[in-house]
């Protein structure tokens, strides 16, 4: 372990860590059942041809007010979309549509292939669902949101024109301070690929809104990398916003996401 590896080690600074996976897994497969008795999931459907590219696409009630979307954490390296279904609650409440996407995990893909893969799951869902898109990531899942509001996202012109605004939550914006963590040995970051996949050295395309979140109880890192976003891109004409939520760390922050009637949500889905 070198120098900067406490300073990512959530699991590590979270008491009873071990327990969130399992927690995580359990209240997304009751979500999916309820849901799926409802004829209103459509699971592991392709949004092309690897084996991991697939999403997963909840309905609500009636005609969509547009497509929310959340992209999982795990540094690059962990987890699939079907530990997260429950979180797609809030915005379903709110009458949007919402999609998981699952990606290629490293060493398998680099971070800048898996960024390719989430503007292609994009382009697939703009042509699913109508109005506007939201997207919401968490933790690498937050870098790869923000990466898709950059001027140079991976991503169709007419897709680009729907997504108006992302929710990054505990997100990884700068990342040259994994060179120095053990972890990359399987993310394989290299100095260049670091700088060119790290939105806070990045400019967000004109008219983006950012509204980056961390757990008031985070390590010192999240919080730092989400003032540090909103910040640079604040600077470089963005809305942006950084929030604090008291009494939160890295682990259950993201329950936000199953209240409708929560800040997070609300900033989602363009009412906060």
């Amino acid at each position: 372990m070198g120098p900067l590896d406490p300073a990512y080690d959530n699991a590590g600074a979270i008491p009873g860590a071990r327990e969130y996976p399992p927690r995580w897994t359990a209240r997304a497969a009751a979500f999916r059942s309820e849901l799926a008795a409802a004829g209103r999931a459509d699971l592991d459907r392709r949004y092309g041809a690897g084996e991991r590219q697939v999403y997963d696409l909840f309905r609500p009630d009636g005609a969509p007010a547009g497509l929310a979307v959340f992209v999982h954490g795990g540094y690059w390296k962990a987890f699939d979309q079907s530990v997260w279904s429950h979180l797609a609650a809030g915005a379903l409440a709110r009458g949007f549509c919402v999609a998981l996407p699952r990606y290629t995990l490293c060493p398998q893909a680099r971070i800048a292939d898996i960024t390719a893969e989430i503007g292609a799951f994009l382009d697939r869902l703009a042509g699913a669902v109508a109005g506007p898109i939201r997207l919401s990531g968490h933790s690498a899942g937050g870098h790869l949101v923000t990466r898709m509001l950059c001027a140079d996202a991976p991503l169709a012109p007419a897709t680009v024109d729907r997504i108006d605004r992302a929710v990054s939550i505990s997100g990884v914006h700068d990342l040259r301070p994994l060179l120095g963590t053990a972890m990359n040995a399987v993310l394989r970051l290299d100095p260049d690929e670091a700088r060119r996949e790290s939105p806070a050295l990045l400019e967000p395309r004109p008219g983006a809104t950012l509204v980056a979140v961390a757990g008031g109880d985070e390590l010192p890192e999240f919080r730092r990398q989400t003032a540090l976003m909103a910040n640079v891109w604040h600077g470089l004409g963005a809305t942006t916003r950084a929030v604090a939520v008291p009494g939160r760390h890295h682990f259950d922050v993201i329950d936000e996401l199953e209240n409708p009637d929560s800040a997070m949500v609300a900033a989602l889905a363009g009412s906060g």
